[in-house]
């Protein structure tokens, strides 16, 4: 029963420093997610921008043309 009760002790102990250890902060590998697929967005946007200015000035060049 006591090594019962000294294993069930050290359970808890090891759970509650594992929580605190990781209270409070992002997982490096879940920040490293949202950083990429943040970037990925902001190229995507880029890109949108640069084909819209593209097609601008497409029209424009066909207007003069008329």
């Amino acid at each position: 029963m006591t090594k019962l009760l000294a294993a069930l002790v050290a359970t808890l102990f090891a759970g509650a420093t594992f929580a605190a250890s990781h209270a409070g902060g992002a997982m490096p590998a879940a920040s490293g997610a949202k950083a990429e697929a943040k970037a990925e967005k902001k190229a995507e946007k880029k890109m949108e921008k640069k084909e819209k200015k593209a097609k601008k000035a497409k029209a424009k060049a066909s207007a003069e043309k008329k």
